[in-house]
């Protein structure tokens, strides 16, 4: 494993949001961070800045332009370069398809469990070292409770718990795996809680995804089924409301 060493000077910042799009512009004071990492660059630049008289960070996971796919996503060198620049907590929107069509479009669900589909092998920066990391809670109960509280007082509508399955994408799922994840009581499926909620676990660090629904998935008869277009008008929507709550948690936090 790489350690990554010092913190260097971020302007203190302790607490970032790790999103999709639509943070630039957010944080006063701003100043982009180059980082360099073991593992290749990151998906972006990360931006500190202030916010409610706090310093916070924020790292898109998709690149600026929208231009990375999950599935290329460089997660270790994106939890790395947070790490490194001082962060201790991470509040992690993201898009995600709900199993039950009785959660609306635009509900809130910050999930306390995870199932991991993903696949992948880079989810751990101990490749050459045999060490096994706690995983019970997935997802910090600190950095959870400062996100719901949040959006509770910006007058989200938050589900507080659940089970996010995490796939790898870009596909999204055939009709039997959706199937198959509902039935065992799973809630909720996504591209991106995992690997970064274990690698963040690694670096000690707090994490919660805030996971915003935009879809039903492939859920027969749903009004609201799963696409590209779907799930990024969902986001657009929502954004703007949704961010800000969140940097009211990661002040919170901070």
């Amino acid at each position: 494993m790489s350690e990554p060493g010092p913190a260097a000077p971020a302007g203190g910042a302790t607490v970032a949001l790790l999103g999709s799009w639509g943070y630039y512009g957010l944080l006063d004071d701003a100043r982009a961070h180059q980082v360099e990492t073991p593992y290749g660059a990151p998906s972006d630049d990360v931006v500190v800045g202030t916010a409610h008289g706090r310093r916070i960070a924020y790292l898109t996971r998709s690149g600026r332009d929208r231009t990375i796919p999950p599935h290329r996503i460089n997660h270790r060198a994106n939890i790395w370069a947070l790490h490194h620049l001082g962060v201790r907590h991470v509040l992690a929107a993201t898009p995600a398809g709900a199993f039950d069509p009785a959660v609306g479009v635009g509900t809130v669900v910050v999930p306390d469990q995870l199932v991991d589909r993903t696949g992948r092998a880079d989810d751990t920066f101990h490749d050459d070292e045999d060490v096994r990391v706690a995983f019970a809670e997935p997802f910090s109960r600190d950095t959870r409770a400062a996100a719901i509280d949040a959006l509770r007082e910006n007058r989200w509508v938050v589900a507080d718990g659940g089970v996010v399955v995490a796939i790898r994408g870009p596909r999204f799922s055939t009709a039997a795996e959706s199937r198959w994840y509902a039935a065992q009581g799973w809630d909720l499926v996504s591209a991106t809680p995992y690997p970064e909620s274990v690698l963040a676990r690694e670096l000690g660090m707090g994490y919660a995804c805030v996971a915003l629904v935009t879809d039903h998935d492939v859920i027969a008869d749903s009004p609201w089924p799963v696409s590209q277009d779907r799930v990024r008008s969902g986001l657009d929507a929502n954004t703007l409301r949704l961010r800000e709550a969140l940097v009211r948690a990661a002040a919170a936090l901070s």
